[in-house]
């Protein structure tokens, strides 16, 4: 198998490193599986059956050969309930989800569950579609921000840098989200929790430093020209 072939004991050793532990894995690096995606192009059934084998990478590879327009609410819902590292997380959302018809119902659903990941992978999803979706209104996204105040107290480290992510991509958006997301992160910053000081403080460096808001106001200006 072409994916046995390609594992690194190196690689893995930097998995580790990075917060990845997971027994199934083989020690593939991305641009590994980036090479691979691009070899098998576009395929629902063969993600499937690479979700199902339970390796590892070969659940990141799922993400990046999969259809978006193919995945269905109950898909993603059975890839949630796998999800054991943040890795896994971020490319199933990045790559597949935020794509998906259900991208905007799980982004909200599941920033309400209790499991680390699944909980990881609704603010991970807020954060690829305000990237992503471009024609969302701002009104999308600020009905997001009561989520993101109400569990920026999680003291998880997979949640709490997620939950960050959610806020200051929302943020960097356009000026008036930028001004919305300061305020919240300005109300989470009076938090009496460790875990939502630090979301507010990383926060509001980024959304109020001079290089967003120059850019802000270029993209402003260009919209208007």
């Amino acid at each position: 198998m072409k994916l046995k072939a390609s594992a690194d004991p190196r690689v893995r050793a930097a998995m580790a490193h990075f917060g990845v532990h997971v027994k199934t894995a083989q020690g593939i690096s991305m641009p590994v599986l980036h090479k691979l995606a691009r070899e098998i192009g576009t395929s629902h059934a063969l993600a499937q059956q690479l979700w199902r084998s339970g390796i590892h990478e070969a659940r990141i590879l799922a993400a990046l050969v999969d259809d978006p327009a193919r995945v269905t609410a109950a898909q993603m819902e059975r890839w949630a309930r796998g999800f054991n590292a943040w890795d896994v997380v971020d490319g199933s959302c990045g790559h597949l989800f935020v794509h998906a018809a259900p991208a905007w119902q799980k982004a909200v659903a599941w920033s309400r569950r209790k499991p680390e990941y699944v909980k990881r992978a609704g603010f991970a999803m807020m954060a690829y579609l305000a990237v992503h979706d471009r024609n969302a209104s701002d009104a999308k996204f600020v009905r997001l921000l009561p989520l993101i105040r109400l569990h920026a107290s999680d003291e998880r480290n997979f949640v709490k840098k997620a939950v960050n992510w959610a806020l200051r991509q929302i943020g960097k958006r356009n000026a008036r989200l930028n001004r919305l997301a300061i305020r919240t992160a300005k109300q989470i910053r009076a938090s009496d929790s460790s875990a939502a000081r630090w979301v507010a403080a990383d926060a509001l460096r980024e959304l109020t430093s001079a290089s967003v808001q120059r850019r802000l106001r270029t993209r402003a200006r260009h919209r208007a020209a």
